[in-house]
């Protein structure tokens, strides 16, 4: 029996900061304790290479299993250590902190691939009016 495969990609879509942000202007998520936090492992590596990654290529290496992996790891170790993380379902980008709480909208293209707007900018308010790509809102932290 295959295992299910779940996944976290979305396309033509744009993820707008969530309705309860406190962020007016794009911040870089600061580190906790001297470590980067997972936002802060998202926002650079999608920030380092806009739609070079796809949401799934973010989410699992941003994750404690894609984390642990090293260097030296195979491409077939990965690749493994990928399909068990995405037998269960994951939370995708709308539950990420950069458009929680630090005010970075998400746009996917057409292929999946991701990159990061800041709230202020010319670039997520063209994004945000645009009728052809599928609005959606980051996740609220608070319960309405």
């Amino acid at each position: 029996m295959a295992k299910t495969v779940h996944t976290t990609n979305c396309f033509d879509t744009f993820i707008q900061v969530a309705e309860d942000c406190p962020a007016r202007t794009g911040e870089e998520p600061p580190a906790r304790a001297g470590n980067p936090t997972v936002a802060g492992l998202q926002y650079r590596m999608i920030a380092e290479a806009p739609y070079k990654h796809t949401s799934d290529d973010v989410i699992f290496a941003t994750s404690a299993p894609g984390r642990q992996l090293d260097a030296k790891a195979t491409k077939k170790e990965r690749s493994l250590a990928r399909d068990e993380f995405f037998s269960r379902g994951q939370a995708c980008l709308r539950a990420s902190g950069l458009g929680k709480r630090f005010g970075w909208g998400v746009h996917a293209d057409a292929e999946g691939r991701v990159a990061i707007y800041a709230v202020d900018s010319k670039r997520y308010q063209a994004l945000a009016r645009d009728p052809d790509i599928k609005q959606v809102r980051a996740m609220r932290t608070k319960r309405a």
